[in-house]
């Protein structure tokens, strides 16, 4: 936990009083000493992003839990249900940023995300350059973008894809190209409007926009040994992200992938030709085969019998997974601040 001078810091609160017309915006201080202001009918992680200043945050909507961090001093007032919190997490004093909005100033025991706030969220033109099947259920989809563009973005986020008025939001599946085109890998989804259309519709060169890049999910560098980039079904789209940008063991590290699904077709990328030294570690859930782990990916990473307080583990998958994985892991000793997740949340 971050120390502060409380007497100092109550002085950095100003009255709401004023003078007719003034209007008072409370500060957020950060546990790395960024501040940035905030308006009481915004959420804060609305404030922040528009300060340009990058913290935890996915879905913005309450429902995965990326955006939760301990408020060391100050109050908040909720704004948009906390759908993710737990009992746990809120008697403890943790709160969503995307939900609440500040009614004093506060202090968050949260570090700002450095560069990945620079890059600015934009909607543009984009056409299908190729539709290609993965399997009997997953497709790659790679857009190209206007070339003047300058679309940037860091490995590990994602966009919105917006088609006639249906927004969903994809991770992106590659690393920066030189040719900037934009990989996202869709799951068929049953009676989901965007799949559909992506599955029975679409045709190469048909005209859409995108919106991004959104998201905070991508690679720290930290002390740890151990890497592991863990996930489940179309979760591996972030993940091949960051492994194009890492190029390499990034520091010596030891990195582990772990990539789980139902039955062997699920696992429908070839992890071997990746240009990165790593141990691969394929699970099925309900398909026994020799080599593969049989069970879930928390217990297959357990397996591994790694040392979790020199682990860093970055996953992506569903809400059920994310939180069943992050609770395993920690209990057996993970720190909670070194594991990085993207929830993949239901558009219903």
């Amino acid at each position: 936990m971050i120390g502060y001078e409380a007497g100092s810091y109550a002085k950095r609160h100003v009255a709401i009083s004023c003078k007719k017309g003034e209007y008072f915006l409370p500060s957020i201080t950060l546990a790395n000493g960024v501040v940035f202001q905030c308006g009481v009918d915004q959420t804060i992680l609305e404030a922040a992003r528009k300060s340009k200043v990058a913290i935890e945050h996915s879905c913005n909507s309450g429902r995965c839990g990326v955006c939760v961090v301990p408020v060391l001093h100050g109050e908040t007032s909720v704004i948009k249900p906390e759908s993710s919190l737990t009992l746990d997490e809120h008697n403890s004093g943790r709160i969503l940023t995307c939900c609440r909005a500040p009614v004093s100033d506060i202090f968050l025991d949260i570090d700002d995300l450095g560069d990945i706030g620079l890059n600015p969220v934009v909607i543009l033109p984009c056409r299908i350059d190729s539709l290609k099947p993965m399997n009997n259920d997953v497709i790659q989809v790679t857009l190209r973008v206007p070339p003047n563009s300058k679309f940037k973005f860091i490995a590990g986020q994602y966009i919105n894809l917006i088609e006639k008025g249906i927004r969903r939001s994809y991770s992106l599946a590659n690393a920066a190209r030189l040719d900037g085109k934009l990989e996202i890998q869709v799951k068929k989804v049953n009676q989901g409007l965007m799949s559909e259309y992506l599955f029975t519709r679409a045709r190469q060169n048909d005209l859409l926009r995108l919106e991004g890049p959104l998201g905070t999910f991508s690679y720290r560098a930290d002390e740890s040994e151990n890497v592991i980039l863990m996930a489940t079904g179309t979760g591996i789209a972030p993940i091949k992200s960051i492994i194009e940008s890492l190029g390499k063991s990034p520091d010596e590290k030891k990195i582990y992938i772990v990539w789980g699904g139902r039955v062997l077709e699920d696992l429908y990328l070839d992890l071997s030709a990746v240009n990165l030294k790593h141990t691969f570690v394929p699970v099925l859930s309900r398909e026994k085969i020799e080599n593969v782990y049989f069970g879930y990916v928390q217990d297959a990473v357990l397996g591994l019998g790694l040392d979790l307080k020199k682990t860093t583990v970055y996953a992506c998958g569903s809400e059920v997974m994310i939180k069943d994985a992050c609770d395993v892991l920690v209990r057996n000793g993970l720190r909670r601040k070194r594991f990085y997740s993207d929830a993949f949340v239901s558009s219903n």
